[in-house]
């Protein structure tokens, strides 16, 4: 573990990186090592801050190796595809299939939200004075609730 937070390190760039640019939010991990836990559990702070940087790395791993496969491709964006890709590459295979599997579904629901919203801004037009309200999206958190996908 780090024990310099907040100090610099050094950027492909060139420039300083302060080390909590690096790493997630320690009150986003706290929660979500919370959620798992029974409800009465309590989280040391080295504990919140050992996982912050295990999973700030794993998530610096996967994406710098989907960012070779899209230079060595020529692309600028990493997709989700890629980011699946690496995870194999890495031999992650247990963790690529479900991630690819909740991928498809994400774009599934992406899609009928779209279509969703296309045809409630047509619905929106106001007739005789009075609108409709357009259907609120859910996050992909409760998408995943809902379909039972545990990650």
């Amino acid at each position: 573990m780090v024990d310099n937070v907040g100090a610099g390190a050094s950027s492909d760039d060139g420039g300083v990186k302060l080390e909590q640019d690096r790493l997630l939010p320690i009150a986003n991990v706290g929660r979500i090592m919370k959620q798992i836990l029974p409800p009465n559990s309590k989280i040391s702070k080295e504990a919140k801050e050992t996982i912050q940087e295990c999973a700030s790395e794993f998530i610096s791993f996967v994406t710098g190796e989907a960012s070779e496969k899209c230079r060595a491709e020529r692309r600028k964006t990493v997709n989700g595809d890629d980011v699946c890709w690496a995870m194999e590459a890495l031999g992650f295979d247990d963790y690529a299939g479900p991630l690819r599997r909740y991928l498809q579904r994400f774009r599934e629901m992406e899609g009928e939200r779209a279509n969703q919203e296309k045809h409630a801004n047509i619905d929106n037009i106001s007739i005789g004075g009075q609108e409709k309200d357009a259907p609120v999206p859910s996050s992909s958190s409760s998408y995943r609730k809902k379909q039972g996908i545990r990650m």
